[in-house]
């Protein structure tokens, strides 16, 4: 497929539904060959499915993503596949468990977090150690509003969120010339994600109608904006789907972003 990320390589955390799904079709549009990871080897199947039936490329990569070594093993299958990464979609996260804290199991609090914030040092640092060899490299780390508020029972969230933003200015400040790094806040997406949300009762979220939840479509093209134009004036910055301004850099369409 043509396009203007035509010979380049992406690689996409968290691929298998929702914004990293979406990401991988849009990357794939513009002519990436994407790497899919996730747990689910069906999902995974069916992602890269639609993307090689509209003409795409795409590769699975099957991985838990808490595991020490998952992140540095799908960077070696994306070399081995593709011969190059340019571009990594940090869209590792679990919003479980829904729960206040008093009744959040530890186990899975913890899990939760290291799926949300140790993914995310893990799979930066993987790329990071790339694209210092090859002196240039494109990371799109997926943030959240929680990570600047709280929101009750979603403490293990918000903690990995804030956290993981932090770690993302970290890299900001140390990261090679070449290499461009955007932390993005998607907006209220309409994903399973909130769906456990809504599920749970808990948080404003929950009673939030799912008709005003925007389209996964509309950050992953925002995504993949980013990773075509490398704009140098966002470099380290938090960006929000909710600035009109740069949803008109990108070419987003009109809509209700709240």
């Amino acid at each position: 497929m043509t396009g203007a990320l035509a010979g380049t390589a992406a690689l996409v955390m968290g691929a298998s539904r929702g914004i990293g799904a979406a990401t991988a079709r849009a990357l794939a549009r513009d002519g990436a060959d994407v790497t899919l990871v996730a747990r689910d080897a069906q999902k995974l199947a069916a992602v890269a499915a639609d993307i090689a039936g509209a003409g795409g490329a795409a590769g699975v990569h099957v991985a838990d993503l808490a595991e020490a070594d998952a992140a540095q093993r799908a960077i070696e299958a994306t070399l081995a596949r593709c011969g190059r990464l340019d571009c990594l979609i940090n869209n590792a996260a679990s919003i479980a468990p829904v729960a206040r804290l008093t009744e959040a199991d530890p186990r899975a609090w913890m899990r939760g977090l290291d799926l949300t914030l140790g993914a995310s040092f893990r799979n930066c640092r993987a790329a990071l150690a790339h694209f210092g060899r090859v002196g240039a490299g494109v990371i799109v780390h997926l943030s959240s509003g929680a990570a600047h508020r709280p929101l009750e029972g979603w403490s293990a969230y918000c903690v990995g969120k804030a956290a993981s933003l932090m770690l993302m200015r970290s890299i900001a400040l140390e990261k090679d010339a070449g290499i461009r790094v955007y932390s993005l806040q998607p907006g209220a997406v309409d994903t399973d994600m909130l769906g456990e949300v809504r599920a749970s009762g808990l948080s404003e979220f929950a009673a939030r109608p799912r008709e005003t939840l925007i389209p996964a479509e509309w950050p992953a093209r925002l995504i993949a904006w980013l990773c075509r134009e490398r704009p140098d004036d966002l470099d380290g910055q938090e960006l929000t789907i909710r600035d009109p301004a740069l949803r008109r850099r990108a070419g987003l369409p009109e809509g209700d972003y709240t």
